[in-house]
């Protein structure tokens, strides 16, 4: 039986590099691998917003953190060689649609020659090692169909930020055919995998253009929630559905290179997507007050319509699956900024409580 506890327990004592843990899904994830007595090295940007979910547990939790450029090629592999990782988790990345028309060669260059730096400096080491690449649900050519793409779908990207994931996805494939070949494991001893979750919701993401911060910037200050784009359909999820993915690949991996290399899907149920406007109502509902103020623009930079993956693979292969439906993400995630913005619990608390309750729900 797969339980978080299985899981965690794998990585007490283990050395985890991480890029990209001062974001909003790292946090997260260096957070329940503290709990797990795993020692950590963090490797990222300072975090972009204020207030940010790494810095306000910082202070709580005991890993090395490393302020650099994931562009910084050298100082990347010194860093991932000085501290001899068992698992890496290559989360640094420019992960924001809109931002992307406006910076398209930051994008490119942070996602597709970063990804290229990480596997770069995985060469150079000379030990065993897993490493799981976070990419996108974005990464395949949206046909704009009902269709949920599966990871042997034809990948493409209209928008940089798309583009630019699954040009990653390209490099990381690459890499593994190259260098990290199966045929040669016993010689370089490096399993890799790339994972593609839907849209991640939960608290302490506090990023511009992102629709649940959004809605709860709007709610905490008593203003109308804008919505642009009230029909797009996302795979919305709990940050910690895709985080025990992660470290569930990363744990089978280790011990099956063979079986489990390649790529990974996680996301909702395909009964269990929601549109925009359906997500701001529910948002609203749960804060228990607040209005929508309906602008769409069509002549707005464009953004998939609707989205769905399968991820019927990591059911069936990893005994992973999704737990929280969608309502239930949302409320817990409304629930989790209204208890900041009351200042009922600390974020620390808060994470401890979704990350338990989460542990209840695993073993159903």
């Amino acid at each position: 039986m797969v339980t978080q506890t299985s899981i965690t327990h794998f990585y007490k004592g283990r050395r985890v590099f991480i890029t990209g843990h001062t974001g909003f899904k790292g946090s997260w994830l260096i957070y329940v691998l503290h709990k797990a007595g795993a020692v950590i090295k963090g490797y990222s940007l300072f975090p972009e917003t204020n207030p940010s979910l790494y810095s306000q547990i910082e202070e709580s939790i005991h890993i090395e953190s490393v302020i650099a450029d994931i562009n910084d090629a050298r100082r990347l592999e010194t860093e991932i060689l000085s501290f001899q990782p068992d698992h890496i988790f290559h989360m640094a990345a420019q992960p924001l649609v809109r931002r992307s028309y406006n910076e398209p060669l930051n994008t490119f260059s942070t996602n597709v020659i970063g990804t290229a730096n990480v596997l770069s400096a995985l060469t150079k080491l000379e030990k065993p090692c897993t490493a799981v690449f976070i990419t996108t649900d974005k990464v395949y050519e949206n046909k704009e169909w009902h269709y949920p793409y599966r990871e042997t779908d034809r990948l493409g990207g209209y928008d940089p930020y798309s583009a630019s994931k699954a040009c990653a996805e390209l490099v990381i494939n690459s890499y593994h055919q190259s260098f990290f070949n199966l045929s040669r494991f016993e010689v370089h001893q490096k399993a890799i995998a790339s994972v593609r979750a839907g849209n991640v919701i939960g608290g302490g993401d506090w990023s511009e253009d992102r629709l649940l911060p959004d809605i709860v910037k709007a709610l905490a200050q008593n203003r109308d929630i804008i919505i642009r784009n009230p029909g797009a359909i996302r795979p919305w999820q709990h940050v910690l559905e895709p985080v025990f993915g992660y470290l569930r690949i990363s744990q089978l991996l280790a011990a099956n290179p063979m079986k489990y290399n390649g790529a990974w899907n996680f996301g909702p149920a395909n009964d269990d997507n929601l549109s925009v406007i359906e997500v701001a109502q529910q948002a609203i509902s749960i804060w228990g007050k607040g209005n929508i103020d309906l602008r769409e623009d069509r002549n707005a930079l464009h953004e998939a319509g609707l989205l769905k993956l399968d991820t019927s693979k990591a059911v069936n292969e990893l005994g992973w699956k999704p737990r929280m439906r969608t309502g239930e993400a949302i409320a817990r995630t409304i629930q989790w900024y209204k208890c900041f913005y009351e200042k009922t619990a600390s974020p620390a608390e808060l994470l401890i409580a979704d990350i338990l309750y989460y542990q209840s729900i695993l073993i159903q």
